[in-house]
Formats: C-alpha cells, sequence, structure tokens
C-alpha cells in the first residue's frame, strides 16, 4: 500500500523510523471560495502540481520538507486538511475544487492546531525541525465572524517564535485585512501566475531545509513577489 493513500491500516509514524532527518514544516492555507472558479483554481492546482515536481526532484528537499494542506472554502464551504502532513518524496498535489465563502480565520485557526500537534509528534519521536511556515494565498477576505481572533492567535503565535506567517493575496484580495494574520506584510501575486510563486516557495523550503541542524533560516527575498 501506498503511503499516499490515507488509510487507518498505515503504521503512525513509520516515516521517521525509515528517515530520521531534521524536518522542515510547512502549511498552505489555500482559499478555494467561490470567487476562484474557473481560471484561477484551474492555475492554482497547475501551481500545487509544479510544487510537487520541485520538491521530489530534490533530492534533500524530498525528504525534509514535510507539507500540509488546509482548503478554506469549497464545494461544503468548509475548512478541510487536504493534505495532511506528508514528506515531500510523498506528496502529490491534491485536486481544489472553489465554492462557497472564504473561512480564512478558521483555516489558520487549524493550522496552528496541526502545527503544535506536528511539534509534538517530531518530539516523541525525536525529531529535529526548523520553525514551522504558513502561507496563506486569498483572492478576497475573511468572511468568518470571529476572524479577527484567530488572526491575533496567529500573531501571537509568531511572537512567540513557535511559526513564521506569510498573507500573499491575488490582485482583488483585501490586503489590510490579510496584514491581521501576520507580523510580516503582506505580499500581492500578480494575475494568476501561481506556477511562479510555487516554484519560489520551492526552491525557498528547500534552501532552509538544507540549513544546518536547529538554525532557522530565512526565505529568499519576498521582493521577489513583486515581480512574478
Amino acid at each position: 500500500m501506498s503511503i499516499n493513500q490515507h488509510d487507518d491500516s498505515i503504521i503512525p509514524y513509520v516515516e521517521f523510523a525509515n528517515n530520521a532527518n531534521e524536518r522542515t514544516p510547512c502549511v498552505l492555507v489555500l482559499d478555494c471560495s467561490g470567487s476562484m472558479r474557473g481560471e484561477p483554481i484551474k492555475q492554482l492546482n497547475l501551481g500545487l502540481e509544479t510544487l510537487e515536481k520541485e520538491l521530489k526532484e530534490d533530492i534533500d528537499a524530498s525528504s525534509r520538507v514535510q507539507l500540509l494542506i488546509i482548503r478554506a472554502g469549497g464545494y461544503k464551504d468548509d475548512v478541510v486538511v487536504a493534505n495532511d502532513w506528508m514528506d515531500a518524496m510523498n506528496f502529490r498535489a491534491p485536486k481544489m475544487e472553489a465554492g462557497g465563502l472564504t473561512p480564512i480565520g478558521n483555516a489558520m485557526k487549524l493550522a496552528l492546531e496541526k502545527i503544535e500537534e506536528q511539534k509534538a509528534i517530531y518530539d516523541a519521536c525525536g525529531i529535529t525541525s526548523k520553525r514551522p511556515w504558513i502561507f496563506m494565498i486569498s483572492d478576497g477576505e475573511p468572511t468568518d465572524y470571529d476572524w479577527e481572533e484567530s488572526a491575533k492567535m496567529c500573531v501571537e503565535a509568531q511572537k512567540n517564535k513557535k511559526v513564521v506567517i506569510h498573507a500573499v493575496g491575488t490582485e482583488d484580495a483585501k490586503l489590510e485585512k490579510l496584514a491581521h494574520f501576520s507580523t510580516n506584510s503582506p505580499k500581492r501575486l500578480n494575475g494568476l501566475r501561481f506556477t511562479e510563486f510555487f516554484l519560489w516557495l520551492s526552491r525557498s523550503v528547500s534552501c532552509i531545509s538544507k540549513a544546518a541542524p536547529n538554525i532557522d533560516s530565512q526565505l529568499g527575498a519576498t521582493e521577489e513577489w513583486d515581480n512574478l
């Protein structure tokens, strides 16, 4: 049975028994609301496929980077873990569907919870890890009523050095609201160039994963986003 299959019969944490490398955890929180229908969701899916390809072709990153993907919105208008924690070598890009509203607040809260759970698993298995990264990508603004509380939790987690968060908005995104989720200024992704963004992301997390153990490296210059 492939480790990519989601089945309760898979031995838990077997990936750590076979691969004791330090991990670089990376969470993608993806806005899949109704406004992403058509070409936007198509380009997002192509970008995820690029991320899969690039990380798998990098021998070091494939065994060190772990990915988790959370869908905000979609055909059931909810928050779903579209791809639970998985080493990049076993990652398969999920197919996103667009629909509904934009529960970014709940999605980010779930991202923080999943990071805490995974950190406890790393510790229990004797696996060291870099500081986790969350990339939130949205084409609008949060629609859940308590999103500001979730945003405060995100900022507090950053101040306590538990996570690094970057908010990325497409052309019509309300950056002033996305800015509440991070101590870093949000960036705007021009057009629908998701593939270029995920290329940059794969190369950046690859560099981080290769840094000396217990050392958190910085991502590549985010000014590159201005040229995407």
